[in-house]
Formats: C-alpha cells, sequence, structure tokens
C-alpha cells in the first residue's frame, strides 16, 4: 500500500484509487508531514471535478482535528513593510513554541494570469524555520484576490498542528472584507503621515480592524509614528465598534527592530480570551462557517451556468450588448437566467 507521501505526490492520478485511498492523505496531515500538508493543498486548491471530491472528502475527516488556531488576517496599504513584519512576528512566535502556517495569497495577473509565488523569498528567516510552513497561493479572479481555497487550507494547517495560521491579504480591492470573514482577528499596518493616509484609506477597512498598528516606527519616524496612531484612534474613536466586548487599540511598532511585536501578540491573546469568555468568537466562526456555505453554493451555480452551451454561446453577445449600451444589465440577466432554467429543466 503506498504511504501518504506518494498517495499525495500522486494527486494527479488520483482517479485510479478508491475511497480508501484517502485515509494516507488524512493519516499524513495529521502527522503534520509537510510534503504530504503541501500536496493536500495543491489536491483542494485543483479545479478538477475528481480532485476536489477527494479533497471534500479529506477536509470531512479532517474537521474534528480543526478550530484550535488563532487565525489572524494581516492587511496594509502599498509599502507598509506586511513582508518584514510577518516574517519577524512569525520568527517570534515560534521562538515562544508556536507552529506557524503563513497563507500569503499572490496577486495573479490579469492579462498573463501569472503569478510571482515569492513569498518564502520575501520571508528568508521563517521560510527555513522549522517550526514554520509558508504557502503562497496565486489568486486567480475569485473576489478581492483571495484563493477561492484559503478557508481550507486554514482547516488543513489547523489538523497539521499549527496553532497560529497567519492569512495575508494583497492588499487590494475587497480583499480585506473576505479575509476579515474568515479570520478571528484583523490587524490593519498602517504608515505614518496619517493625515494624508486617512484621506486615502476606504472607512470600511477601519471599521474591520481589531487592532490598527502603525509600522515602521524608528529612526527618526518614531514621532511621525505616534502622530499618525493618535490621529487613527480618533477616527476609530468616532465608529461605533463591532462587539461591545472589544474596542480596537491602536499601536505602533517596528518590524524591522522587532520593537512592539510582543505587545501585539499580546493583544491577539488578550482578544481571544475576552471574546471566548463571552461565546463571541464562537458564534463569529459559526457565522462565517454559514457564509462560507452559501459563497460555495453561489460558486457552484456560477459555474454549471458558465458550463451551458446554450448560455455560453449567448454570453459574449449579452456582454457586448450591456457594454455598448444597448441593453439594460437587468435585462440580459434575465435572458440568461431564463436560458439556464430551460436547459436544466430540459436536462431534469
Amino acid at each position: 500500500m503506498m504511504d501518504a507521501r506518494q498517495l499525495c505526490l500522486g494527486a494527479t492520478d488520483l482517479n485510479e484509487h478508491d475511497d480508501a485511498s484517502i485515509a494516507p492523505i488524512v493519516e499524513g496531515v495529521l502527522a503534520g508531514d509537510r510534503t504530504v500538508l503541501a500536496r493536500t493543498i495543491t489536491l483542494i486548491e485543483s479545479s478538477n471535478l475528481e480532485h476536489r471530491r477527494r479533497a471534500e472528502m479529506v477536509l470531512q475527516e479532517l474537521l474534528p482535528h480543526t478550530g484550535g488556531a488563532r487565525r489572524v488576517g494581516i492587511t496594509g496599504v502599498p509599502g507598509v513593510g506586511k513582508s518584514t513584519f510577518i516574517d519577524q512576528f512569525g520568527v517570534d512566535l515560534t521562538e515562544r513554541g508556536h507552529q506557524v502556517a503563513v497563507l500569503a495569497v499572490d496577486p495573479t495577473s490579469s492579462r498573463s494570469g501569472g503569478s510571482i509565488l515569492g513569498d518564502k523569498t520575501r520571508m528568508a528567516r521563517l521560510a527555513v524555520d522549522p517550526a514554520a510552513f509558508i504557502r503562497p497561493s496565486p489568486a486567480g479572479r475569485t473576489l478581492g484576490g483571495v484563493t477561492r481555497a484559503t478557508r481550507e487550507t486554514i482547516l488543513v494547517c489547523e489538523a497539521a498542528g499549527f496553532d497560529v495560521v497567519l492569512v495575508e491579504t494583497v492588499g487590494v480591492g475587497q480583499s480585506e472584507t473576505v479575509v476579515a470573514d474568515m479570520v478571528d482577528f484583523f490587524l490593519v499596518l498602517m504608515l505614518s503621515g496619517a493625515g494624508d493616509d486617512l484621506q486615502g484609506i476606504k472607512k470600511g477597512v477601519l471599521e474591520l480592524a481589531d487592532m490598527v498598528v502603525v509600522n515602521k516606527a524608528d529612526g527618526d519616524n518614531v514621532n511621525r509614528a505616534k502622530l499618525a496612531a493618535a490621529d487613527y484612534r480618533a477616527a476609530l474613536h468616532l465608529m461605533s465598534p463591532a462587539s461591545p466586548t472589544w474596542s480596537p487599540p491602536v499601536l505602533t511598532c517596528s518590524a524591522l527592530d522587532d520593537v512592539g511585536l510582543d505587545e501585539i501578540w499580546g493583544q491577539i491573546e488578550v482578544h481571544r480570551e475576552k471574546m471566548g469568555a463571552t461565546g463571541e468568537l464562537s458564534a463569529r466562526r459559526a457565522d462565517q462557517q454559514v457564509r462560507w456555505m452559501w459563497s460555495m453554493l453561489d460558486e457552484r451555480l456560477r459555474d454549471d451556468l458558465r458550463s451551458l452551451p446554450a448560455v455560453t454561446r449567448r454570453l459574449g453577445e449579452l456582454e457586448r450588448s450591456v457594454r455598448d449600451g444597448e441593453r439594460a444589465a437587468t435585462v440580459a440577466v434575465d435572458v440568461v437566467w431564463d436560458l439556464y432554467v430551460r436547459e436544466r429543466q430540459a436536462g431534469a
């Protein structure tokens, strides 16, 4: 019988194996085998229907072993130093005895479809840390640049024994909203010069934040960072907190000098303790699971719609007519939906 490593390395040939063959994969993940873990995530990310079916079976078996990690989302404006922050923050956590998984979503080119996947270069120390696992995943064209399988990957990493999962957003579009809806704690990194920054950021990002941290508070920039933090505190003060239990703190740090990161982790732990005591943490995760279910249903319906030849033949024409102002978008939707319903009823 194949061991888990051999089976996962042969993921492209999964059709040759019966359902019992998922057992070595599950065992390999639970044993913390990094090769099996990486190949399992590849299986989850596959668009092949058979691979996705097997991935669902694996996830179902792993589900009782999930849920124990601190799930932390990290976003930030361009140039804020996310990679340096995550690299240093992750190293600090592994030195404390934690097992850290970093799920870094790479932006995919809308023209070429290519992705840099350079996270292990950007996080050089964490990449060679035996207590850490970095998974760069191409974002593709999903909402906000967040890979479709990120939620499933969180579960697999938890089952593999990682007690801290850091999810880095690409920092564009609606990725912040999507990531905030799959983590327990959402950390927003900012730069000094808050007057300009406050004009350039969306109010919605601050509303999502469980903590705001002004990075690069080092050298001649310390005072500017403190002033920026005061401005962010004032901005947050004008907003109603999402939870009666937690008011988002605003801190400063220097990832480069490893200053202030201990306090950041301390606040994350305090947040977990408080939200856990009131039941808000479990309620938040439960709500996320239900929204995840609906998002997957939405995706499956979209894929099913595009799989019907009669629909796909009309889509190009309808898109052109909407783009040229010849047809209202609502009318085009009605045409597509009627086609979809007729085709599905005909095939029933």
